[in-house]
């Protein structure tokens, strides 16, 4: 059987920075079909913190499905180089969250996370922000 690869798309919303956040998360297949996409208000944080949280949401869906294979695409730069090893996580709190990705992320049998211009993360976006507005 040949393993399919998926695509999880993520973003954070923050109004303000500090402010009322949210998470929005897509999963496409191979042939850019939405498998699986997840919003979540998330209340008073950081953009940050959003961004973190959103991928935490996506790769929790993305394993709730048994998508093993994996590219993370996201617009945060700050994350994604995080998660790549060439920036530090410094914030105690993204500390914490940053120990739950990498437990997430040790769960795929192939996983890979880049950075895109924010525009090739609207279907994100638009969750992340739709979880603010519905809330």
């Amino acid at each position: 059987m040949v393993e399919r690869n998926y695509k999880l798309f993520s973003d954070g919303a923050c109004r303000g920075n500090p402010g009322v956040g949210g998470a929005g998360a897509v999963i496409t297949d191979d042939r850019e079909n939405v498998v699986w996409e997840g919003k979540k208000y998330l209340g008073h944080c950081t953009n940050n913190i959003a961004e973190y949280r959103a991928l935490i949401m996506g790769l929790n869906g993305a394993l709730d499905n048994g998508y093993k294979n994996l590219e993370v695409y996201l617009d945060s730069e700050l994350l994604a180089r995080q998660i790549n090893g060439s920036y530090r996580v410094k914030n105690e709190n993204l500390k914490i969250l940053m120990k739950d990705i990498r437990g997430l992320l040790s769960s795929f049998d192939s996983v890979a996370v880049r950075h895109v211009p924010r525009l090739h993360n609207s279907h994100a976006d638009r969750l992340a922000n739709l979880a603010i507005d519905e809330n």
